[in-house]
Order: structure tokens, then sequence, then C-alpha cells
């Protein structure tokens, strides 16, 4: 049994772990990461990246399906496309393996040893690690536990056959001729709104009166309507109640006859005819399989904060330190957000508290992104959570509808809100709905960062033409004088 010891141990190379180890190399500390897969976690592998290749691709197919259509009002025309899905698969899995290998460069760049395998605690200091040449046992200083989440399974709902996670839906070799979705958020709609553009028949199943829930109704109301045009049936106040099989299923398909059982808003019985369903009720944290039970950290609910005894997920404080001293943990196994950037962000403060400097984590600047069509991006407090602080508020609308880079690009759905207090009109959240606003988030989370107020948004000159101005002029309309609308 080989032995090693090091400062500092990170398990998990998802997108956390993997920033976490190269920053502490950077810092000079002597680092080891352990990785059952491949570097990049679920998001590089399985999530973030192969999901936005998938959903390109369905966007480029659905405009040339458009202009074949003789609709198009830019006067271009087109033969009516065809789609190899297999090709698209090798074409992201192409991009997964350039950015894995990225990874894999750059941690040993920076001197961090890998460890291929999985881990299991012994206690808080050791870990030993069944690796392909045997068992490796690892003592460390500190440790910093970022394992991640996998998809929710539902017990009447297993995965398997035509049953399928976001995992399997990225992996398909043909576009199913029916797709049911059980789960309207964000990963749903993503994937559901992805394969509707790409010819699956798609019914969104969501139990909740409306479909991304977490989002307000005014700023979902474009993604809903998009979703009508694209043929897509929402049934909402609906629950899945299984599968009913009435023939024998061939190799990834349904059987003939095969539907997903449904009790309707009303409480009647439906069936949906499906191929495939996708499930995408939520994701759980990792916790199980690594012997936490060793250590017995303090769990919390998805909020990672508080100690809750029947939370599932790592309890942290600002500083992601858990209830051991010298075990940290990041990313979604600590609870909500379960966002890549909050775990990069995580994982680099970590590895500069480990290495002496003064670091604190404070999650109210994340943007949050939903890649539907069209797009949504928050940051900071919504309308009503800002109310809920009990001051008065202002708020900024801009629709792009009177943005003229909007109207270029066939783009006037969708807004611009910003949300400050009255009093002294500091920024307390940002929202947009609209096509590409997902690169408006960099100045959205910059700006709340900052501290700024509406008067540092409205005096900053925005570029023209750009989609951008909608940030300016929001802020100028909650001041009380916007100059296009």
């Amino acid at each position: 049994m080989k032995e090693i010891s090091c400062k500092l141990l990170v398990i998990g190379a998802g997108p956390g772990g993997y920033v976490c180890a190269i920053r502490a190399g950077q810092l000079g500390i002597d680092t080891v990461i352990v990785e059952a897969g491949r570097p990049g976690g679920t998001c590089l592998n399985v999530g973030c990246i192969p999901s936005k290749a998938l959903i390109h691709a369905a966007e480029e197919f659905e405009k040339v399906a458009h202009m074949a259509s003789g609709k198009s009002p830019l006067g271009i025309s087109a033969a009516p496309p065809s789609l190899d899905l297999a090709k698209t698969v090798v074409w992201k899995d192409g991009i997964v393996s350039r950015l894995t290998n990225g990874i894999a460069g750059l941690l040993k760049k920076a001197k961090v040893k890998t460890v291929q395998g999985w881990a299991t605690f012994r206690d808080g200091k050791t870990v030993e690690v069944e690796t392909e040449t045997g068992t490796q046992v690892i003592r460390a200083e500190t440790v910093v536990i970022a394992t991640g989440s996998a998809p929710v399974e539902l017990p009447f709902l297993p995965f398997g056959g035509p049953v399928i996670s976001s995992t399997e839906a990225l992996a398909l070799g043909a576009v199913p001729k029916r797709l049911a979705v059980v789960g309207g958020g964000y990963i749903g709609l993503e994937l559901g709104i992805a394969f509707a553009k790409l010819g699956a028949a798609v019914t969104v199943v969501e139990a909740l009166p409306r479909v991304l829930a977490q989002y307000d109704a005014e700023l979902t109301r474009p993604v809903v309507k998009r979703l009508a045009e694209l043929g897509i049936e929402v049934m909402t106040g609906a629950k899945a109640k299984g599968l009913a099989s009435e023939g024998q299923a061939g190799k990834g398909q349904a059987g003939k006859g095969d539907a997903l059982l449904v009790e309707t808003a009303d409480g009647k019985n439906a069936r949906v005819a499906a191929d495939k369903i996708l499930v995408t009720v939520g994701r759980k944290p990792l916790t199980e399989g690594f012997g936490l039970e060793q250590i017995d950290l303090d769990m919390a609910g998805k909020d990672g904060a508080g100690k809750d005894g029947a939370g599932k997920f790592i309890r942290i404080d600002d500083q992601c330190r858990t209830s051991m001293r010298g075990v940290f943990a990041i990313g979604d196994v600590t609870g909500e957000p379960m966002l890549a950037h909050r775990a990069m962000a995580q994982g680099e403060m970590v590895a500069e508290i480990v290495a002496g400097h003064k670091r604190s984590w404070d999650k109210r600047s994340i943007p949050a992104i939903c890649f539907t069509d069209p797009e949504l991006v928050t940051a900071g407090l919504s309308p009503e959570e800002a109310k809920a602080l009990g001051g008065e508020i202002k708020i900024g609308q801009f629709p792009f509808a009177a943005n003229g880079r909007a109207m270029t690009k066939l783009g006037e759905e969708g807004f611009v809100r910003v949300v400050a207090r009255a009093d002294n009109h500091l920024v307390l959240g940002i929202q947009a709905v609209g096509q590409g606003v997902s690169e408006l988030s960099a100045a959205f989370g910059l700006a709340l960062e900052m501290g700024a107020r509406l008067e540092d948004i409205a005096g900053t000159i925005h570029a023209h033409p750009t989609q951008g101005e909608g940030f300016q002029e929001a802020a100028l309309k909650a001041l009380g004088h916007a100059l296009h609308v």
C-alpha cells in the first residue's frame, strides 16, 4: 500500500476542485488532487459545456429550417436542413476533450499531483484511493471536499431504458420523435427547447403552477411565449406518476404504446406518449461513498448554512470551512446556488486561505444564467426579494424592442431590469431576458460587486449599437429620465 503526504488534498476535479488545486499550486502549496473520472467534473464532461454545444447546434439548425420555410424576413432562403446528431455529438465530445486535456495540463503546470481513483476517508486527515495499480493512502494537513452533485432519480421513474437524465440526453445518437421532460426548471427547458428545435415533439410536465418557478413571472413570460411558438406542450400543476409499458422496447427506445403516466392539475390521469423521458427534477450532493461518516461533519439544508440534522449538504461558513478543523468544502456539495462559477470562486478563495491570505465568501453578486430561448440572467435580488427587505425600492426596465442592435438581430423580445434602493440608489439586483443576454452577466455581476448606484450605471458610456445599452437605459429609467423609451 503506497503512502504519500501533502499540505493540501483536494477531492474532486470539477470546476471548484481543479481551480482550487491550480491556485494552490501557483501559491507554492504542495497539492494533490483526486478524481475518479475525467478532469472538469459534471460541468465540463456532461453538463454546462456539452449542453451549450447542443443548444448552439439546435439554434443553427432552427435558423436554417426557418429560412427554408420561406418565412425569414432577412431575404435568405435555404434548402430544408438535415441533421446527423451522432456527428454533432462527436463535435461536442471533441470540445470536451480539448478542455479536459487543457485542465490536466494546467494542473501539471501548477505542479499539482493528480491521483486517478475513488477516495474514501479514514479520518479527517487521511484518505484511501482505489487506483488501477492498488490502494494509495494520502495524508494531508488540509482537505478540500469538492465532490459535486448528481441528477435526482425519481423512485417511480428510475433511470434506464427510455428514462434518461441530462447525461444520457447529451449523448443520444438520434433525436427522439417524442420527448417527455419531467421538470420545468432550467435544465429541463434548456434541453427541451434544444430538442424541439431539432425536430422532437416535446412535452414538459411540471408539478408547480408555472415553469422556471425560481424566476419571477414577468421575467419568464418571453420564454413561455417561445415555448408555445416552438410547439412545446407545457403541463403545469401536473405530476409524473410512472411509466406505462405496453410493448417490447427496442434498443434505446420505448416500446410501442409506451407513455408517461401523469396526474393533471384537475386530478385526472393522462398519458404522454414518449420515446424518451428526460427527468430533470434537480440535483443532489454527492456525499455518499466517500466515508464522510468517518469524520462526522455537520450537515445543512440547501442554503449550506445553519446546522440542520436532516440536511444533505455539508455546512460551511463564509470561508467554506466545515465543522472539522482543517476540512473545507466547496461547490455543489455545499448547497445552492449549484453553479460552476460559484464553485470556482470558492475554490480560488480556499486555496488563498490555506496559503495564509485573508479571504471570505459572499454570494450576493453571483450571476445565474438560464440558456433557454430567450436567455435569462439574474444577479442579486429580484424585485420581490428587495421589497422584502422593508425599504422602498426603485425599478427601471428597458425593452429590447427599443434597442437598435436587438432589432438587427431579430431579438426584440425581452428587457433589462434594474432594482435599487430608493433612498441612496444602491443597486440591489439586475435581471434580463432576451437573445444573447448571457453575455451581459459580467457587467451585472461587476456592478453589484463594486457597489454601483443607479448614477454609476447611467453615467457610464455604453457602446452603440449594443444590447448592453439596455443596462444603461434601465438605470436611466429608474432615475426618471430614460432617453429611448
